[in-house]
């Protein structure tokens, strides 16, 4: 598929700007990338808007036509000899651009960094992993310096207003070691919004693409990149801004939104924005779908949940990250408020809107047997759809990893582990193995047949879709169950090359790769068509019940009747080493 924005003009030369997001390997050293995959990447859509405008500018002179290709390798294999070959044949040359790249795919990132620097292109990366580690570290990473050995670019920061200069200098051959704007952090408002191609969006699950409205988020979570890479003062895009971005969609056929604030509930605007939504729906009787992240307060500001379910919200991410007040308080969750949870999640069911809940593993004072203990309390006395596991990682650019550094404890040295979804520290009351042992025992507590049916009897009794929330829970179980990856990496029909492989591992066979692929897509789906069919008949036995609209439990009552042991203690507690 070309995903370019061009129009042709004879007698120019022609300047390509090649946007990449990367993907990472799984265990077996295969990149992971799918049919089609859960999320966009809202990166990819700022870069691109950026780079459309200055193209639509002719910044690089009249004689000269940028020509944009975007590539999102969850779900599109990089074609890596034909970008060279354009960008050798164009008498403008070009330059390859890593975007949004995190700590987890910046080994595959090098990989194909390395194959476009020895055929002479130009090579930028920037994203989390880069703009994090020159946030946070005194010296620079040897992955980092290695990068700038092989004559590789970095860009630290953010684009608006600095996306000029660069392709100024990648133009004329000179780019910069270093673009450092981490002081520097832009305004959002009135600049081009981000923007991908409606074919290009085909390519995720739904056809859903992204926006920002706002960046920065005003908590302290020691774990947490996004405040040291995009500040904790919030930083926003403007109603009219939302309303363009909107609209541009629609015009192509796209009515699903993620809104990619880390804390949209902390959006200064947010309200300003729900209502131009709320009004743009009424006036024009186009419905749309977003999906919003905030934290667990969010019901303490006045009237946001039930505009949030009128500007089209369908399903919310929540930092919920433990239930344990002294894990949440070495943290620096204290935001989070333990008996507030249950009221939070029954607002938003009030309003129709599915809930998913984010939950960290391995807390200092977490052990294998509290954290069951605790997931089987989540199940009981609060009403949350979906929950998700993460271990607790050290993630370069966070105040956690900042620490392990300065205090020279052992880390993971393989950055395509910091998933999330791997060990790479150590725990003070778990081994590695029994860490690695609760992490999969914590999924297949949540995600029993017994629990998933209760689930959708609350859906039923907050007439919410059964439908829905069924397929929202298969996906989740699905992808850790039988493809071993986490559901936000998730996707539909896993694809495998067998020469797309990490480099120092072999290429296997033809002989033996073929006949084990197509083993394990004919094995996992007949795994899967026992699960579908016994939820199937569990979906169709709720629907039918007369008596499941007047369905309760302990979960789906207002008063907290199971949550007291979790309060949080009124003397402050000191933040764990």
């Amino acid at each position: 598929m070309d995903n370019r924005a061009k129009v042709s003009e004879k007698n120019k030369k022609e300047f390509h700007v090649v946007l990449i997001k990367p993907s990472h390997y799984d265990d077996e050293g295969y990149v992971i990338q799918w049919h089609r995959s859960a999320l966009p990447s809202n990166t990819l859509a700022v870069l691109y808007g950026l780079s459309r405008d200055l193209a639509g500018k002719g910044i690089l002179g009249e004689d000269v036509e940028i020509v944009i290709s975007a590539y999102d390798e969850t779900n599109t294999r990089i074609p890596v000899e034909k970008i060279i070959s354009e960008i050798k044949s164009a008498h403008g040359g070009g330059l390859v651009g890593f975007t949004g790249v995190q700590s987890n795919q910046f080994p595959r990132t090098m990989d194909l960094a390395a194959r476009f620097r020895e055929a002479g292109v130009q090579v930028c990366i920037g994203g989390f992993h880069v703009s994090g580690c020159l946030s946070m570290l005194q010296s620079v990473p040897h992955d980092i310096q290695r990068a700038m050995d092989m004559g590789i670019s970095l860009f630290a920061g953010e684009a608006e207003g600095r996306l000029e200069d660069l392709l100024r200098d990648a133009y004329a051959g000179t780019l910069k070691p270093v673009y450092n704007y981490l002081n520097e952090l832009p305004c959002i408002e009135s600049q081009p919004g981000p923007f991908l191609p409606s074919e290009f969006l085909r390519r995720s699950a739904g056809s859903c693409t992204s926006f920002d409205a706002g960046r920065g988020c005003p908590f302290k979570c020691s774990f947490c990149t996004i405040i040291n890479v995009q500040g904790r003062k919030s930083r926003r895009r403007s109603a009219d801004d939302v309303e363009r971005i909107v609209r541009e969609n629609i015009a192509q056929g796209v009515t699903r939104f993620f809104i990619t604030d880390d804390n949209f509930a902390r959006n200064r605007d947010w309200e300003a924005i729900f209502d131009r939504l709320i009004e743009l729906q009424e006036t024009r009787g186009i419905k749309i779908r977003l999906t919003i992240q905030v934290d667990t307060m969010c019901h303490r500001i006045p009237g946001f949940i039930e505009k949030a379910g009128k500007a089209g919200v369908a399903r919310v991410f929540i930092g919920l990250e433990n239930i344990n007040p002294e894990n949440l308080q070495a943290a620096g969750k204290s935001q989070n408020k333990i008996p507030e949870y249950r009221r939070m999640l029954l607002a938003w069911r009030s309003v129709g809107v599915n809930t998913c809940a984010g939950y960290i593993l391995g807390f200092p004072s977490d052990t294998a047997e509290s954290i069951i203990k605790d997931i089987k309390t989540i199940q009981r006395e609060l009403p949350v759809d979906l929950l998700e596991f993460f271990f607790l990682t050290p993630l370069p650019g966070s105040e956690d990893h900042q620490a392990m550094v300065q205090s020279s404890a052992w880390m993971d040295p393989d950055l395509n582990n910091y998933d999330l979804n791997h060990v790479t520290a150590k725990h003070p009351r778990m081994s590695k193995e029994e860490w690695e042992r609760v992490y999969r025992l914590a999924w297949e507590t949540y995600y029993t047949p017994e629990h998933i049916e209760t689930v959708l009897k609350r859906a039923r009794a907050s007439n919410m879709s059964i439908g829905k929330t069924m397929f929202l829970l298969l996906w989740f179980y699905v992808c850790i169950k039988y493809e071993g990856l986490h559901p936000l990496e998730g996707g539909y029909f896993r694809h495998k090359y067998r020469l797309d492989r990490r480099p120092g591992l072999p290429i296997e066979s033809p002989f033996i790769f073929y006949p084990r692929r197509l083993w394990e897509i004919v094995g996992n789906h007949a795994k899967m068509l026992p699960l579908l069919w016994k939820c199937g008949r569990m979906r169709r036995r709720i629907k039918a019940d007369p008596d499941a609209a007047g369905y309760t439990d302990s979960a789906l009552v207002t008063q907290s009747t199971g949550l007291e042991e979790y309060e949080i203690p009124s003397a402050p507690m000191q933040k764990s080493n």
